[in-house]
């Protein structure tokens, strides 16, 4: 991480903002307001874009998505920009605790791979864009959005390392293991050969 040279005050603020702003469950409300029902009782019952998409409603998941990585993104921006670098890097961890954890949910949330690139994006476009990529490639390869966020989060600090951001690698390695502790049941199903394929709905 950079050094942490902003006042603690300002940091707990920025945690907290980060936080909230994580907690905004998004694809709750967006399927709630387009009439799909209540998301926690379908598919998965994950509150995240692939879970959306098992509605069948393609805009939706799609606005999920971007809105839930927007999340980790606008976080890291406006605390980079109001207060610095190490303030960033709170803001964007603390998104995707928020989104992971929702206060809103009873802290049962999503599996934060949208929020997880999008504050990587936000703190280093290139490492981001690289995630980005290597989920792509796997969902293309594969058909599984699990494997395909394990692949993505696995790959992230290779990304660091790669394009010297050096200084991401304690945050970025911190949400690639919640992203894998809350794949925990994908990946007994990718063993099991059960897990989903990307658009199967519920």
């Amino acid at each position: 991480m950079p050094a942490m040279t902003s006042d603690p005050l300002i940091l707990i603020l920025v945690a907290v903002f980060g936080y909230l702003l994580g907690s905004v469950p998004f694809g709750i409300v967006i399927t709630r307001a387009l009439g799909l029902g209540d998301l926690r009782k379908i598919g998965s019952g994950n509150i995240g874009a692939t879970n959306v998409l098992r509605t069948g409603n393609k805009p939706a998941a799609a606005a999920t998505l971007i809105l839930d990585a927007g999340k980790g993104g606008i976080a890291v921006l406006i605390a980079r920009a109001l207060v610095g670098g190490d303030a960033a890097q709170i803001a964007g961890l603390m998104a995707f605790l928020g989104h992971l954890y929702p206060v809103w949910l009873g802290f049962k949330g999503g599996k934060g791979v949208a929020t997880f690139l999008g504050t990587l994006l936000a703190l280093s476009w290139p490492v981001g864009l690289a995630a980005c990529a290597s989920w792509l490639v796997a969902a293309a390869l594969g058909r599984i959005s699990s494997l395909a966020a394990l692949v993505a989060a696995a790959s992230s600090t290779f990304w660091m390392v790669l394009f010297g951001q050096s200084h991401m690698i304690f945050v970025g390695m911190i949400m690639t293991l919640l992203v894998y502790w809350r794949h925990r049941e994908n990946i007994a199903r990718l063993r099991a050969g059960t897990e989903p394929k990307i658009g199967k709905k519920g």
